[in-house]
């Protein structure tokens, strides 16, 4: 890697260019996130109002990380040519319309396709981490990484903010609102934020790397393959929970809108400050070892919230034995912190392993992750839906994150390099 691609050189102190990249994209990020997480909440409002059943809801949560998904390579390969800052700036503006829109719209069809629009900001999260990949602290990379991956904490901006304003206002008010904050920030990166050419970094990395085949150029190699795939479980599961989780406890334990919501901090926060400690301890040593840890609490987190509700009539010596379970609110919580942490803890030290291992190659290797991860998390929900609707069983999403985080291990023991005291 180029050591000097950020502009600084070994042991200059960070300047306020870095700060800025630092500072103003993860905020770029966080209200990307809270635009999707609109129909988090504001969905179980509609879905009442205007009768979308279980399904339609699903997909209309659904259609901004599917959309995100398949926008992420290509912005990513945009923010290469021409610039982070320009993309990033493209994209905060680029949601404003499906914004207003869905303030406006009426029927189902109008919502998702404003939805659809929604994920098209995903090309800011993509050209953003390009962005602080090559502009951020060289030193500080998993840090300044960490921080950009908490912008997802803008899901707690929507859970806090959308059901007050929407008692208060009305629903349509919500979205308008969201206006001011994206363009606020959009003309901060476009007045204090620098260009990559402009801080001494190649934006056409085709100038300093030698010339390769097309199969080699638009295929990434199997060890980006395998980080992205671990990567693409913690963040799309991440991502949908915190999508899915305020319908889900207003469902299962009866609550307000306002109070799941609120609810739903439990896990938002702590994967946002996970995020920020996962890439600080990255930056001090390699956190390979750490994804079996990370993976076995996510995996003892799921097992118990996987189990429903049930009771059970044992026929016993001297008469017969009735159990009761039934997880409680407080219980749910309980494992919906360290689960969130965990996650978090993950997505960091594994964004900031890829940006050791493949950080010339950013474009391709973050725009994977975040590509694969997108259509995880946009699966999540119409599997969280099989699981109530037809099978019957609220908690067999879980049951589903279960299976999947047994196969993340799997791949994890097929890597010599990821197996439990493997020397790197």
């Amino acid at each position: 890697m180029n050591p000097a691609r950020n502009g600084l050189a070994p042991g200059q102190p960070i300047d306020y260019r870095s700060l800025v990249v630092v500072l103003l994209s993860p905020l770029a990020f966080a209200l990307v996130f809270a635009s999707w997480t609109i129909f988090a909440v504001l969905g179980v409002e509609l879905k009442r109002s205007l009768g979308f059943g279980e399904v339609q809801f699903a997909t209309l949560l659904a259609m901004p990380l599917f959309t995100g998904a398949l926008a992420a390579l290509p912005m990513a390969e945009l923010a290469r040519r021409f610039g982070g800052r320009r993309v990033m700036i493209g994209c905060l503006l680029l949601i404003c319309p499906f914004l207003w829109a869905i303030a406006h719209s009426n029927d189902y069809w109008e919502f998702l396709l404003a939805g659809a629009g929604l994920g098209l900001g995903a090309g800011s999260l993509a050209a953003g981490l390009v962005y602080v990949a090559t502009l951020g602290p060289r030193r500080h990379a998993g840090l300044a990484l960490g921080l950009y991956g908490a912008g997802m904490l803008g899901a707690g901006l929507t859970y806090f903010l959308l059901p007050l304003i929407s008692q208060a206002y009305g629903w349509p008010m919500a979205p308008k609102l969201y206006l001011l904050p994206v363009l606020l920030v959009a003309i901060l990166l476009w007045l204090f934020a620098d260009d990559e050419a402009e801080h001494g970094g190649a934006v056409d990395v085709t100038a300093v790397t030698p010339p390769r085949s097309l199969l080699a150029r638009c295929l990434p190699p199997l060890a980006v393959w395998r980080l992205a795939l671990y990567y693409s479980f913690f963040y799309g599961t991440f991502v949908a929970l915190a999508l899915w989780l305020p319908g889900y406890l207003a469902a299962q334990y009866q609550l307000p809108l306002q109070q799941a919501a609120l609810a739903a901090l439990f896990f938002t926060l702590p994967g946002g400050l996970g995020q920020i400690l996962g890439g600080a301890l990255a930056d001090r040593r390699d956190f390979r070892d750490l994804r079996w840890w990370v993976s076995a609490c996510v995996m003892a987190c799921l097992f118990v919230l996987s189990y429903p509700d049930f009771s059970m009539q044992i026929h016993g010596v001297h008469g017969d034995l009735e159990l009761h379970f039934a997880m409680p609110l407080t219980g749910f919580l309980a494992l919906l912190a360290p689960m969130g942490l965990a996650m978090g803890v993950g997505k960091g030290s594994l964004m900031c392993l890829l940006h050791r291992d493949h950080g010339d190659d950013m474009v391709r290797a973050g725009g994977l992750a975040l590509f694969l991860g997108g259509l995880f998390a946009a699966l999540l929900p119409l599997m969280f839906v099989f699981g109530n609707e037809w099978v019957g069983i609220r908690t067999a999403g879980f049951m589903f994150l279960y299976a999947a985080l047994a196969v993340c291990m799997l791949l994890m023991l097929w890597d010599p390099r990821s197996r439990p005291g493997a020397v790197h």
